[in-house]
């Protein structure tokens, strides 16, 4: 059956799996995906829903690079939404509710038709092992599959384990079974292992809801979409809803805790801190009475409903009865209860930044295998362990994003060097570049990158560049264009900022907090340079913060080349650290663990100081 070597397989069909495939199918590379199930490809386990904030800058990041998950997302969704629109833009975050049945179908059909990639559906039991490279796979029913690389996105299966209150069996996802084999393997090859939990909520009938009570949720007026192609824009959306649990949801809830696999002792593992389950926000919030409720419909037609904020893994009559008293689901039917899963994970220190693990050549890791939590965390590493198995096989250059370059730069070198103990989820708050990586921008930051490797597309730099140039003539536009005050003075009175006595350039006028582009475009000069040069929404928005943030962004970007002066330092790969007894015996352990590639990424080590640092700079300075 499978007489050929491929370049690249990939191991589970996830947004990791299905990412890492696109990308090196994409790029040339032959390349295998190998499913449990071919009819879960890309399915979405958890909320119907991408993006939000700091994970919908990942989705435009990947998009920017020439990957998928952007392109599905606009063609399934039903609902789109910019969260935190109030706020500068680094911190706006696109989000859309997608149809779950068309996301996953979406998929299939797009990897379908990338001619280099093949399937099989089998369970993967093993991996074949040559002189410490990865060469192959060894599925369930004995068959040697071999590779130059493999590509491991296991996602929850591996020994995956679920709880429903006091009940527990084997299984990765409800309703498919857990893959065994694997991990056992990789403890015998000297890695290091781990349990995480995730769990999910119920998901009920529609039709037995009483949306009267509860608070539309409905999508923005003029919605956008995530990929900067010619991909679907929304014109009819589907609203979600809010309701909240109240201290007799709370009350009935407790009556469970006793048979909680939570409370009891059952689970052991680390769940998610910022996606808690419903007993564990009561547990530690006991000072709050409510918590919101958000109901989310599962697609365009079907009746089945998401109950976000819900997750739970008490037992299903306590879930029943408990959702039955949260206002708006008093006639609640169930379509299945809530559950929590523990899985085995990898610390991802194991890794290199290009995700090819330290201990075994040509093995990748991506996904929650290495300890994230989130599609969009997942999608974006199989995105970047694709183009990597894919140029190693060539024998090309490594392809890494540094932390000033994306949020992608950010997850994996925070995976790799500090490591985590708990499911990764992105936060905007992990960069300390967010001016510069906002979701605006990810085209301009990496789509230029995604061409060189091989993996954008000509059609995408030609849109890029475009936006590039438009935006650029724009900005000038109004640093080299004045305004007379009887022109600009009826502006600045109806947003109450002071009136100018003489001409000023406009780009000074624009800089103001209250004035908006709306605004501006009240000028003449402005409008029809607008109208002459075929200036889309896109390219307004691009310009307006070019104008407004220059300040912030320049300030930045200086602060990122400083530091860059570091990650261009880079520390021999088989360096001794214990030689250096002028290191901390501290920073000596994490150092030799770890095996940081550059001093910046040292610096961003756990339990190494600045004083560290200096004793690195020294000796390699000499």
């Amino acid at each position: 059956m499978f007489g050929e070597e491929y370049d690249v397989i990939v191991v589970g069909g996830g947004h990791a799996g299905a990412e890492a495939a696109a990308a090196a199918g994409n790029m040339g590379s032959k390349t295998l995906l190998v499913t449990m199930n071919l009819q879960t490809i890309g399915q979405m386990s958890c909320n119907p829903a991408m993006g939000g904030i700091a994970k919908g800058q990942i989705v435009r990041e990947i998009d920017a690079l020439g990957g998928m998950s952007g392109i599905i997302t606009d063609k399934s969704a039903i609902q789109f939404k910019m969260l935190n629109k109030s706020k500068g833009p680094a911190m706006w975050s696109p989000r859309a509710q997608s149809d779950r049945m068309r996301f996953a179908e979406e998929w299939r059909l797009a990897l379908e038709n990338i001619p280099g990639v093949d399937f099989y559906q089998e369970m993967v039991s093993g991996l074949l092992i040559e002189n410490g490279k990865a060469v192959g796979v060894k599925s369930s029913l004995g068959i040697d599959i071999r590779a130059k690389s493999v590509i491991l996105t296991n996602g929850t299966f591996l020994n995956g384990l679920i709880h429903i209150g006091e009940k527990q069996f084997g299984g990765g996802r409800a309703g498919e079974k857990a893959a065994t084999g694997i991990t056992e393997q990789l403890l015998q090859l000297g890695f290091e292992s781990g349990r995480m939990k995730t769990g999910t909520p119920p998901r009920v009938d529609g039709r037995s809801l009483d949306y009267s009570v509860m608070t539309p949720q409905p999508g923005d007026a003029i919605p956008e979409k995530f990929s900067y192609l010619k991909t679907p824009v929304l014109t009819t959306q589907r609203d979600c809803f809010l309701t909240h649990t109240s201290e007799l949801v709370h009350d009935v809830l407790r009556e469970g805790f006793d048979r909680s696999p939570m409370f009891n002792g059952r689970i052991k593992s680390v769940g998610p801190r910022y996606c808690p389950s419903i007993e564990d926000k009561i547990n530690r919030f006991a000072d709050k009475n409510s918590h919101q409720i958000f109901v989310e419909p599962e697609g365009w037609d079907t009746v089945e409903v998401y109950v976000n904020g819900f997750s739970t893994s008490l037992p299903e009559d306590v879930q029943f009865k408990a959702l039955r008293t949260v206002k708006g689901f008093e006639k609640v039917k169930f379509f299945r209860p809530g559950y929590a899963i523990e899985y085995d994970y990898f610390p991802p220190t194991q890794l290199k930044h290009t995700l090819e693990t330290k201990l075994v050549e040509n093995l990748y890791f991506a996904g929650q295998i290495n300890g994230t939590t989130g599609y969009e965390e997942a999608a974006s590493q199989g995105l970047m362990a694709g183009i990597n198995a894919h140029l190693k096989v060539n024998e090309k250059e490594d392809f890494i994003l540094k932390r000033d370059e994306a949020y992608i730069g950010v997850l994996i070198d925070d995976l790799i060097t500090k490591g985590t103990e708990e499911p990764y989820r992105m936060f905007t708050s992990r960069a300390e570049y967010r001016t510069l990586l906002r979701q605006d921008n990810a085209d301009l930051r990496l789509t230029p990158k995604g061409y060189e490797i091989g993996l954008a597309k000509k059609e995408r730099l030609i849109r890029m560049e475009e936006k590039e140039l438009k935006s650029d003539s724009f900005v000038n536009f109004f640093r080299e264009t004045s305004v007379k005050p009887e022109e600009v003075n009826p502006i600045l009175d109806s947003v109450d900022s002071a009136l100018v006595k003489q001409s000023d350039k406009m780009f000074k006028v624009f800089s103001r907090p209250k004035v908006t582009m709306n605004h501006m475009l009240q000028l003449e000069a402005v409008s029809g340079f607008v109208e002459e040069n075929n200036l889309d929404r896109e390219v307004l928005e691009q310009t307006e913060i070019q104008v407004k943030y220059s300040g912030y962004i320049a300030k930045e970007k200086n602060n990122a080349d400083k530091l860059l002066r570091l990650e261009n330092v880079k520390i021999p790969a088989n360096f001794d650290y214990s030689n250096l007894k002028s290191l901390s015996y501290e920073a000596r352990e994490k150092l030799n663990a770890i095996r940081p590639v550059t001093i910046a990424q040292a610096a961003r080590v756990s339990g190494v100081n600045p004083s560290d640092i200096s004793v690195l700079l020294v000796y390699l300075g000499r």
